[in-house]
Order: structure tokens, then sequence, then C-alpha cells
């Protein structure tokens, strides 16, 4: 998810190295052929949960674990393998592996009238090669993943969440950096592409299931230099997934799932498109509480930015749109959201920021909420769903969080902000 990092525009990045070619330029492509998916993107609505936290570790959705670590340095996946004794940590990641996500978890997802899960994992999972401290062990929990996906007739978008480097600086891709440095070495994209080559072969005869493949999440495309490696990247992924059988023309129907990289949704138009690339769907993530503008909105007003977002959508006319991130949550009161030993903006503890008042009721235990505060969050859900399912639908941020319930799918079904079934609205004209 969107960090705080996201503000440091102004930041000078790293140097532009060109990503190398790979499948996409092949001369024996027919990408002018129609792709069937595994689910009739552009046809049926796409509603579903990210399963944030479990395979690539957040200290906001899981703070205890680097709570019990004892150690302020830790402050990402990375550092916690830096730091943690070895045996220590294999074991807490083991038992967090087991426990954080079972099948019953996607039992309750399906139950709750859901058709997709986005799973983000880490490059490390496949590929420490550079020496990284990570701990592996998450592929066999993607392929439990997508066995109980397919048990519960649920789809499966493999989320490539972190790259070397980090495409972005946020502790969410692994690693918390001033800068990305994943656009700065050649060997990084190279090493990022053979996942992706891996991902693909793996699913190419599972896209009944696993429908989509999203190369990278939120490369940040602000930054300098990361813009032109991410869009050579993102023509490479689509040759490496469409086309997983080096030498041969025969495609996949797995859909590839760029990321807006944080630029204007219509500044991708004619990026991919028709016809000569198919099953190409473009991910955005809306969220309202990462500048002092805009976690000092009222109420009313977060409602009606989230209402406006449909004409935001409307704006990309040439690819399939999904809404990958987004929350019922308002503010960034929830622990460690901004990063480990970073403050809020709303309570006026983020460096720099004025402060809108206490977090007191608006995070933490759903029993701390006021009914008027979950009235709240039953309309701001609706008036979302309601703007981004003007485009292919919506993936929410996230499935559940240690503690923060106004996060959380799962704590909102159970305190009644989110409804059982999505397509019941008790706010059916919020928007207009």
């Amino acid at each position: 998810m969107l960090s705080f990092l996201l503000l440091s525009l102004g930041l000078i990045g790293f140097g532009v190295v060109a990503a190398p070619s790979s499948n996409t330029d092949s001369t024996f492509y027919r990408r002018d052929n129609p792709i069937s998916p595994g689910f009739p993107y552009g046809k049926q609505t796409v509603r579903g949960v990210n399963l944030g936290g479990w395979l690539v570790l957040e200290p906001w959705i899981t703070p205890s674990i680097f709570d019990n670590t004892g150690d302020s340095r830790v402050v990402d996946e990375y550092t916690f393998g830096q730091y943690v004794n070895r045996n220590t940590a294999a074991s807490v990641l083991q038992n967090h592996w087991n426990t954080w996500i079972t099948e019953s978890d996607f039992a309750a997802i399906a139950a709750a009238g859901l058709n997709h899960v986005r799973l983000p994992i880490g490059y490390w999972a496949f590929d420490v090669s550079g020496g990284e401290p990570y701990h592996q062990g998450q592929l066999s929990y993607l392929t439990k993943a997508v066995t109980w996906a397919g048990n519960h007739g649920l789809k499966l978008i493999v989320d490539l969440h972190g790259a070397p480097g980090s495409q972005n600086g946020f502790d969410n891709s692994g690693q918390r950096l001033p800068f990305p440095k994943w656009q700065s070495n050649q060997t990084n994209v190279q090493r990022t592409d053979a996942i992706i080559k891996t991902l693909a072969s793996m699913y190419q005869g599972q896209t009944n299931v696993v429908t989509v493949i999203a190369p990278l999440n939120e490369p940040a495309g602000y930054d300098n230099g990361v813009l032109p490696v991410t869009q050579q990247y993102w023509k490479d992924s689509y040759g490496n997934i469409r086309y997983p059988n080096p030498g041969s023309s025969q495609e996949s129907n797995l859909v590839e799932l760029i990321h807006d990289a944080f630029q204007p949704l219509s500044s991708w138009n004619g990026f991919e498109a028709a016809p000569n690339y198919q099953g190409v769907m473009l991910d955005t993530h809306i969220y309202q509480m990462f500048s002092d503008q805009e976690v000092a909105q009222t109420q009313a007003q977060h409602i009606a930015s989230a209402c406006s977002q449909a004409s935001n959508l409307a704006s990309l006319t040439t690819l399939w749109k999904v809404v990958g991130e987004w929350t019922t949550a308002s503010t960034d009161c929830a622990t460690y959201l901004n990063g480990r030993g970073i403050g809020s903006r709303y309570a006026g503890t983020y460096p720099g920021s004025p402060g809108v008042g206490s977090c007191t009721g608006l995070t933490g235990s759903a029993n701390t909420f006021s009914s008027s505060y979950k009235t709240f969050m039953r309309q701001y859900f609706e008036a979302q769903i309601n703007s981004y399912e003007t485009g292919q639908g919506w993936i929410y941020w996230t499935w559940k969080a240690e503690n923060a319930d106004d996060w959380s799918y799962q704590a909102g079904l159970a305190g009644g902000w989110i409804p059982q079934n999505p397509t019941d609205r008790q706010y059916p004209n919020i928007c207009s």
C-alpha cells in the first residue's frame, strides 16, 4: 500500500538504466489474437480483497512481529532478516505463514460475495542471489493459496510486491529506503524479469484460478528515472506473461496487471493498447490519508472525493482498469502506517504535519468505534465501490490487520460497515 514516501516527490532519484529486452519484441507474436482469461474481465465486475501482510510483512498490519524483536532497527522484512536471530526469525515467520491466512479465510472471502483475491509476494521468495538477508519459504504458501482459491471459486492475482533494490522505497516493498534503487541497476531489472517468467510458466496451465499476474506493485514513477524503466519493464513483462514458452508463439490466457506508477490515468491511454496488445489491465490505488490536505478532510469531503473518482477512471479509455487497493480508513492513525517509528499526520506526530485531532476511536479495535463513525465508513465504502465499479471493479486493502479494524474487510463485515454482500446498498444514491 501507499507509504508516506509517496510525498517525497522532490527527492533526486537514481540514474536510468535500459531494461533488458524480452519476449515482447519477438517477431512471431500475434498480439492481435483475442485472450480468453479465466474471468470475463470487461463484462463482469471484479470484487476482491488483498491478503496483505501474509507473505510480505508490513509493520502496521502485524505490529507485534516487529515490536517483539525489541530492536528499533527492524522496520521492514529486510531488517527483520538482517537483525533478528536466524532461528528465531525463521520460527516467527513459519508460525505467521501458517496462521495469518488459512483456507478458512478463503471460505469467508467467498461467502462475503467476493470473487478475487490479490496475493502480494516478494522477489525474495524466489531469489536471494544478491546476498539479501531475507528468509525464504513463502512459495509453498503461494501454492496453498492457489489450491484454496480454486476450492472456493475465487480468482487469484499473483502480485509481485517487492523487487530487488526496491521499486519505491516503501517498507511494503520489503526494504524501506530513502530512494528506490530498483531502476538504477540493470541486474535488478533482469532478476525481476526472471521471476515474472517463472510465475508465468508456473501458472500458464492454471488460468482458471490464477487469472492475473501483476509484475510489480507501485513503482515510484514520480522519482527521477523510475518511469521509463517501468514502462519498458511493463512491455517486457507482457511478453513474459502472455508468451511464457521461449521460441513458441503459443499464447497464455494470463492477464497482465500494470500499475499506474502514480501517474495520471489518462497518461496511459494508448499504452499496451489493443489490437497490438490483448489482456492488459491497469491498476490504480486510491487512498485519502497520505497528505496533510487529505487527512484534514471532513467525512462529507472524503465521500465527495470518492464519488469524483468515477470521472477519473473514465479518463482511461484504452485499457481495462481496476482499483487494486483502497480502504474504508480515512486517517493515517493506524500504528506504523507511515512506517515503524513514524507518527501520524492526523495526530500531528508525523514530522512537519500540523495535526487534525485525536486518533482515539478512529483506529484500533472496532469496540472503540462510535455508531456514527461506523455509519460514515459504510457510506464511504458504498461511495467508493459506486465509483470503482464504473471501471472493471475493485480489490480492497486489506483482509485483516492485528490492530487496525478501520482497514480490515474482515472486521468491517463483523462490525456492519461492510455489507455481507457487496451488491447490497444502504445508500444507493450516495453519489447522486
